[in-house]
């Protein structure tokens, strides 16, 4: 089914399987409702891209560009999932979890489910840039825009790289000092690199894709999928602002 749809160049049927697909890995979230956002997220973008690399492969028609594109989705998903997954099971940060107030059981099973839902489409949405290089390789549509494309990869890489320091550096910098907010390596120069990083993922993910949204439905879930998360990270940014103001005001 996935292959028909997909390779076929049918949308809809593509992002139905998608939410399907997205569905079922972040309803890891009634078990944890931050989940829905952070494991279950991590972990439906790279369900994503290791079907759509594994339905390229079977079709015979894996475009370079959608191959790089969709892996390094993968790339991010996996380590952004398995790394939240390694930071859940660490005591300290259980404890600030703890001092910080469970969010574990969050708003009522009817919220949990709008929420549920709402993420799983907004994950099929900016997955869309990708979706649409493998419906245009089936269709064997030639890139417009090559350069483009190509700029996207290197911004979605660097991107890839910036969050992966980040997250280094942190880890280091906590076990060196616990109490201390982290203010070396990329945090000398940006209070949020990962976050930064993350944006650069879904610019680069536009930009490798934006030449090949050829229908409107496909401009319309790739501009509401970009938009909210660029939305969701200065959010997060913001409420970690606002957190360590709290935490380390003082210092």
């Amino acid at each position: 089914m996935f292959a028909s749809s997909i390779m076929g160049g049918l949308l809809p049927l593509a992002v139905a399987f998608f939410l399907g697909l997205c569905l079922l890995v972040s309803a890891i979230g009634f078990k944890k409702f931050v989940y829905f956002i952070s494991i279950g997220y991590g972990y439906s973008i790279a369900a994503m891209a290791l079907l759509s690399l594994v339905a390229g492969l079977a079709a015979g028609k894996l475009e370079i560009v959608a191959a790089i594109e969709a892996a390094l989705l993968a790339a991010y998903g996996i380590r952004l999932g398995t790394y939240l997954v390694i930071r859940e099971a660490k005591p300290s940060y259980q404890a600030t979890q703890a001092a910080d107030g469970d969010r574990s059981g969050v708003g009522s099973f009817g919220i949990k489910l709008l929420v549920w839902i709402t993420v799983a489409l907004l994950y099929v949405a900016m997955f869309t840039p990708c979706t649409m290089r493998f419906v245009a390789a089936a269709a064997g549509t030639a890139d417009p825009a090559p350069a483009l494309s190509a700029m996207g990869l290197a911004v979605m890489a660097a991107g890839l790289v910036i969050e992966g320091i980040a997250d280094r550096q942190k880890s280091a910098a906590k076990r060196a000092a616990p109490g201390r907010f982290c203010d070396s390596g990329l945090y000398r120069v940006v209070r949020c690199p990962n976050y930064f990083g993350e944006t650069l993922v879904w610019t680069g993910n536009l930009l490798a894709g934006a030449a090949l949204l050829g229908n409107w439905l496909a401009w319309l879930l790739a501009v509401v999928g970009y938009v909210s998360i660029i939305l969701i990270m200065r959010g997060s940014a913001r409420r970690l602002e606002i957190k360590q103001g709290e935490r380390y005001g003082s210092d």
